[in-house]
């Protein structure tokens, strides 16, 4: 029997990725079930368990193209010892986020929407909560560094402590998600705007 390619497995798995993503952004993952991803990926329930054990699996999987995505804008950020300011950190991860999160390709629905599910469920469930706790304070450390090359460029004072401005930054970064979300009326510039406003000297 032929072995079966990297690049076909990864094929099925990104099926199932995709499949899962379009019934949690939608129902929820408390009213998704392993069979509803099942129906609707339309593979065998034997593909599908070879590749996730459980539902959990699936989540974490669907809530890693949100944390690819940053993790790659902060690279191209933090490249070749570049000291970007914290305003245009922001505003450059904000519109990465409705680029490659909102409109996500990969699985053609807001992974956001599922972001915010993840939140919900990490108070209940501790491997969310662990997983959940380790992407967050990965996040806040990039946005420290980009802190901390300010600082270091003379751009920010030498007695703050970049650790926490990192801390408000990345809060700043969810609560455009909730509210974009959450508000009817939040538009995308105009939350750039009020950034730009509260993190320009005057």
């Amino acid at each position: 029997m032929p072995r079966v390619s990297e690049q076909y497995r990864e094929q099925r798995r990104g099926e199932i990725v995709a499949a899962a993503a379009r019934l949690f952004a939608v129902n929820g993952f408390h009213a998704t079930s392993m069979a509803d991803v099942i129906a609707e990926c339309g593979l065998s329930a034997g593909a599908v368990y070879r590749y996730f054990a459980g539902k959990d699996d699936l989540i974490l999987a669907v809530s890693e193209a949100a944390l690819t995505a940053a993790d790659e804008a902060f690279q191209a950020l933090l490249a070749d010892g570049a000291a970007p300011s914290p305003r245009h950190a922001l505003t450059f991860l904000i519109r990465v986020i409705d680029e490659r999160v909102v409109h996500n390709t990969d699985t053609g629905v807001d992974v956001s929407r599922i972001g915010v599910q993840v939140w919900a469920e990490a108070l209940r469930n501790p491997r969310m909560a662990a997983r959940a706790d380790e992407v967050y304070q990965r996040l806040r450390g990039y946005f420290a560094e980009v802190a901390r090359r300010r600082q270091a460029a003379g751009r920010l004072p030498a007695d703050v402590v970049p650790e926490q401005i990192g801390a408000a930054m990345l809060s700043l970064v969810q609560g455009y998600i909730l509210q974009r979300l959450l508000i009817s009326d939040t538009d995308t510039e105009d939350y750039l705007a009020g950034v730009t406003a509260l993190l320009t000297d005057r």
